[in-house]
Formats: structure tokens, sequence, C-alpha cells
């Protein structure tokens, strides 16, 4: 499948796999969040798209429980609400952790660990997955990207295209409920990430639940249930992709896609 080819995803619906109400996180002085609300249903695909600094990788990191907002709520399809406005157990972090699967901008593959080490690390060690069960599960997924010949590899021996995609293996392997990506293709070679993106499409029409911020608004266009534009650390926007990227109401995002879509201008 090309990166350009339409999406014929799985059916979407059913209750939301999370809903954010309300979220807030400050650094110092700088607030970045100021109260965002979305929900993600299963099988939907959210884009986050905005400006740097807009709080993108703030949302992704407090639903993984990598960031602790100082007010609102996550809810997962679970039952397992966590209220930031009152103090927050480590319990409830990784119940949040546990839920979703972060594929990172710069890849974090353990260097000194195999391709194939760098995958079964996590249920291994985190879901107490037998080795040799996680092993059968890695090989298939590692064959699925088209790495199979890459187990015994390490990151260095890797291009930049292929580090990424063990990096969504990793995702993967731990089965969550939620996939989150964070610009998963910004820190490759342009000639790389029709490989990337081609994974990820191929996630989405299997009915994978993701939440992925990225600057590729055609890729958006294509691959989204939704997207939410924001600015400020706030929504500005949101709604269907040939709403948002098309025909946008608000004349914040107007301005955005203009820059981005008419650079030289």
């Amino acid at each position: 499948m090309s990166p350009t080819d339409p999406v014929t995803a799985t059916p979407r619906g059913g209750a939301p796999v999370i809903r954010v109400s309300g979220l807030r996180k400050s650094f110092g002085a700088n607030e970045v969040l100021k109260g965002i609300d979305f929900e993600v249903h299963r099988g939907g695909v959210v884009a986050l798209i905005g400006p740097s600094g807009s709080g993108k990788t703030t949302v992704l990191r407090s639903l993984n429980g990598l960031a602790v907002p100082d007010g609102g709520t996550i809810a997962l399809a679970s039952g397992l609400t966590v209220d930031f406005g009152a103090p927050v157990s480590k319990k409830q972090l990784l119940s949040l952790r546990d839920s979703s699967s972060m594929v990172f901008q710069h890849f974090n593959l353990f260097p000194h660990k195999t391709v194939l080490q760098n995958v079964i690390e996590g249920p291994v060690q985190v879901q107490k997955v037998p080795v040799k069960q996680a092993t059968v599960d890695a090989e298939r997924l590692l064959a699925r990207v088209g790495l199979a010949d890459k187990r015994d590899s390490y990151p260095f021996e890797l291009s930049g295209g292929q580090q990424q995609r063990v990096g969504i293996v990793r995702a993967l392997a731990l089965k969550p409920d939620l996939l989150l990506f964070d610009e998963p293709t910004s820190a490759l070679d342009p000639e790389l990430v029709g490989d990337v993106l081609t994974v990820i499409k191929e996630l989405a029409i299997e009915g994978w639940t993701m939440v992925i911020v990225t600057h590729e608004l055609a890729f958006a266009r294509q691959v989204a249930s939704e997207v939410v534009f924001m600015d400020g650390g706030v929504v500005v926007e949101r709604g269907a992709p040939g709403d948002i990227l098309v025909t946008p109401r608000e004349d914040r995002t107007k301005q955005f896609l203009h820059r981005i879509l008419n650079p030289f201008d």
C-alpha cells in the first residue's frame, strides 16, 4: 500500500476507549494545556495538529502517564477515571501506562540491545510474558513490517526508518488499547517517511485505536477519523479531516494551514 492510498478502516464507534476532559498542565509559569477535551472511540484515529509549542506532545505524555497534568480527568473504557484535581497514585499512573503504548519521535531504542531484545523487553519485564512466547510474537511482528532479517541487529546498524518500524513493533508487542505516535516521521530523511506511514496506515485499516501527533497533513487527511487543531494550549477546532484540513471554520486554523501548505508566501 502506498502512503497516499485512501484508508478503508475497520468500522469505528461504541464507547470511547479514552475520554479527556478539562486537561490542564503548566511548567512553571508556562501554561501548556488550558483545558483540553476530546475522546477517541475504538478503532478511531485522532490526529493532533498545530504549531510547535501548542501542547500536542504534552497531551500524549499525559495519556500515557509520562506527564502528570495539574487538572482535568482521563477516563478509560476499563472503568478507570483519573482525576488530576486530586492526588494521583502511582498505581493510577501505571494503569494509564498499561493501557497505551508510545512510539517516540526519536525512536528511544535501547542501543545495547538487539532488535529482538528491544521488542520483547516490555512483554517479558512488565507483562511477565514467557520469553519463548514473547519471542514468537516479536518475530511475527517484525516479519509483518519487513524486518524479520534484522532481529539480531543493533539499532546503530539500522536506518532511521527501520529503527522507527522497530519502535512501532515494540509498541504493538504490548497489545495496548491505544497507540500513541509523537511525530513518528519528523526525525526521518524524506525518502524513509513512506515506509513508516504505510505501516501506520495498515494499523488504521486493521482497527487499531490511535492518537497521532503529526505535521504530515496529507497523511492526516488520509488516515484520521478526526483531526484536532491545537494552538496555545487549547483546542481551536476539531472535526472530520475533510472539514478541518480543507474547509476550516476558524481563522487561526486557516492561517496555520496556509502557512504549512504555502511556506514561501
